[in-house]
């Protein structure tokens, strides 16, 4: 039995134990190929969806020759260091990385999640279906990293200021007070910048934090905010806007490398259908998470264009800080997608409207 093998038979025995053997047998499975498929949301997010597209048309387009494995709620992995492992020793095919977390693996991706750069959903994602990706998925490889980066969804939409005690109207109100953030440097130097105090917080320790007082508020969107119960503390939210939520969907390498080519465009082709369906299922979702709020006694906040502005002159030292940290390849990278992005869908508009 190989090393892999090895491993791989510890891990998920591991696995099927941690859960007491809630684990469905695949012993009557007669795939040739199978693919687990982790993510950190629960079954109540638009992950999910997602996956459960992917599963089905890799499994009908391969005729059952793939199949696929779905573990939510942190299941086989518990958190993004041990997925990432995972998928490194081939034991894990699939784990989705949001592009604030894109530095924990590579420092520069970072600049994928400054704030206040894409100025709507169509731009954001022309520039996460082009070649600054193509760009993204060699270096990572090129880093000798095993994982391969398949495709961006959609995974919660726009991150938000949001509070448990007080309505943020300009950076003013956010001086001095603990913000929830993760452990990414971009989104702590945000809040800094912002005059408030950034405090990292695991995902599943969010509520916790908020109702003893650790944090004040936190940087979500709407649907993860309603989605983990957070509305029954945070009382308010400001409709900032000042990241888009792309979820970075990756594939093992080393198990990339074993499958054949028929089954491979299968797959990537499997991923293309998850990024559809997850960027238009948040939209709707938003609608009911939206009315949910204000009706658990939420107030929601769209900021004037000039408090709009107030926060991207009080953010505007972001880009400074990220070429000090990373240097301005990147940067300049990303500033011309967007313009090549923003040129695109302006010229489709005139061709529509035009006589």
């Amino acid at each position: 039995m190989s090393k892999r093998q090895v491993l791989l038979s510890i891990f998920v025995a591991l696995f099927i134990a941690s859960v007491g053997g809630t684990v469905v047998s695949r012993s009557d499975s007669n795939a040739d190929y199978t693919i687990r498929f982790s993510f950190l949301g629960s079954p109540e997010d638009e992950d999910y969806d997602g996956a459960l597209v992917f599963k089905q048309y890799v499994e009908s387009r391969s005729n059952g020759h793939a199949e696929v494995e779905i573990y939510p709620s942190g299941q086989f992995c518990s958190n993004e260091r041990e997925c990432l492992e995972g998928m490194q020793t081939g034991v894990l095919q699939v784990f989705m990385l949001t592009t604030g977390s894109l530095g924990s693996i590579f420092g520069p991706g970072q600049v994928l999640d400054l704030p206040y750069t894409f100025r709507d959903d169509a731009v954001a994602e022309c520039v996460f279906d082009g070649p600054i990706i193509t760009d993204l998925r060699r270096v990572i490889l090129d880093s000798n990293m095993p994982i391969r980066l398949m495709t961006v969804s959609n995974t919660g939409g726009w991150r938000n200021f949001a509070s448990t005690n007080a309505q943020i109207r300009s950076p003013a109100d956010i001086s001095g007070r603990k913000f929830r953030t993760i452990s990414a440097p971009v989104q702590q130097e945000l809040v800094r910048q912002l005059g408030g105090n950034p405090t990292p917080v695991a995902w599943s320790e969010v509520y916790t934090a908020l109702a003893t007082g650790v944090v004040e508020g936190t940087k979500n969107g709407i649907q993860d905010i309603v989605g983990m119960k957070l509305h029954e503390q945070i009382k308010f939210v400001t409709l900032d806007g000042h990241s888009y939520m792309g979820g970075m969907w990756w594939f093992s390498e080393v198990s990339w490398q074993e499958l054949p080519s028929d089954i491979r465009r299968i797959v990537y082709d499997g991923f293309q259908e998850l990024k559809t369906v997850t960027r238009g299922i948040i939209r709707r979702r938003e609608i009911d998470a939206y009315r949910e709020f204000e009706e658990s006694g939420g107030t929601l906040y769209v900021p004037t264009a000039e408090e709009n502005l107030q926060f991207r002159e009080a953010a505007s030292g972001m880009r400074d800080w990220y070429v000090e940290q990373y240097g301005n390849e990147w940067l300049m990278k990303l500033d011309t997608a967007i313009a090549v992005c923003e040129l695109q869908i302006d010229a489709a508009y005139e061709s529509a409207v035009s006589d």
